[in-house]
């Protein structure tokens, strides 16, 4: 009977240690969401405008804060679930073996993520203050890499391969925007990619360094695509719509210019055509960091499937 009852307690206290990680993950996460709320709304204003903006010019807008409803909701959610997914999917490699500058990297990575997500969607606007602390996150990530291990890396591996591959992904990232811009508005005449998103590509790219780049960059495509099929169906039939009222119309060149005039009259961060891609590169660098241990060991059982030894 005492060995039963034993037994039921060890039972027992294997399931808490098992469950606590996870009250612990969803609790910090719901406070940490709760909390974005409040920060965003103190966020100095020239954070979330242009760089040139001008407060007395006609078509200054004041930029949108997030509100408890939805936008707290949805952070809270949001943090609490990446923040319990990453125990799932770190448990072993950096709880149970305890690497704490790893799991410092998670927390202090999926918040400010969430607030580029929010400023971009709310106001098109990705602020460098965040790409920094991302940036500072990111050197935070080099020394855990180096200290306590890298995933992708044996122990026995010089130190400067680490860094080169966290270096390699933070040029490539944010160099591979630029171009798109750079070839954008050389030969298209108009903007590709904004600054905002190169420079949080180039912060990110210190995270996931030259193999995790690959998934960050996935992930914000295939995202942003789902998103982007349905808006674009939506742009055409509102230009259809548009079109017949035109012709219509009894004057159609008066009612076109009034409808051009009424488009030009729209803020750019209103503008219903257009889709932030910060959300989508925060979302690919938020899915690498919570699952790298995954990722990892995926990889690795791919490419020795595939014949590739190590």
């Amino acid at each position: 009977m005492r060995i039963d009852l034993l037994t039921e307690r060890s039972k027992t206290s294997v399931n808490m240690d098992q469950v606590l990680p996870y009250i612990i993950a969803i609790t910090a996460g719901i406070a940490m969401g709760a909390l974005l709320t409040l920060i965003f709304r103190y966020l100095p204003e020239k954070w979330l405008q242009d760089y040139d903006y001008d407060p007395k010019a006609p078509n200054y807008r004041p930029s949108k804060r997030m509100k408890i409803l939805p936008h707290g909701l949805i952070a809270a959610f949001a943090c609490a679930a990446f923040y319990a997914l990453a125990v799932y999917f770190c448990k072993a490699s950096y709880i149970d073996t305890f690497k704490p500058m790893h799991i410092t990297c998670i927390i202090l990575l999926i918040p400010v993520l969430i607030l580029v997500t929010m400023a971009d969607r709310l106001n098109r606007i990705i602020p460098d203050q965040f790409s920094i602390f991302i940036a500072i996150v990111g050197i935070l990530s080099i020394a855990a890499d180096l200290t306590e291990g890298a995933v992708w890396f044996s122990s026995g591996v010089a130190w400067w391969i680490p860094l080169l591959n966290k270096i390699l992904g933070s040029i490539i990232g944010g160099g591979f925007l630029w171009l798109i811009g750079f070839i954008s508005e050389s030969f298209l005449g108009k903007e590709g990619m904004g600054q905002g998103d190169m420079r949080l590509l180039f912060a990110t790219g210190l995270i996931t360094g030259c193999y995790g780049l690959v998934v960050l960059i996935y992930v914000a495509v295939f995202t942003a695509l789902i998103f982007a099929i349905p808006l674009f169906i939506r742009k055409r039939i509102r230009l259809a719509k548009e079109e017949e009222i035109i012709r219509n119309s009894d004057n159609p060149a008066l009612t076109r210019r009034k409808l051009e005039r009424e488009k030009a009259q729209i803020h750019f961060a209103d503008d219903p055509d257009y889709l932030a891609f910060g959300p989508f590169l925060a979302a690919g660098c938020a899915v690498f960091a919570i699952a790298e241990p995954f990722l990892f060991e995926k990889a690795y059982e791919m490419l020795v499937a595939m014949g590739v030894y190590f």
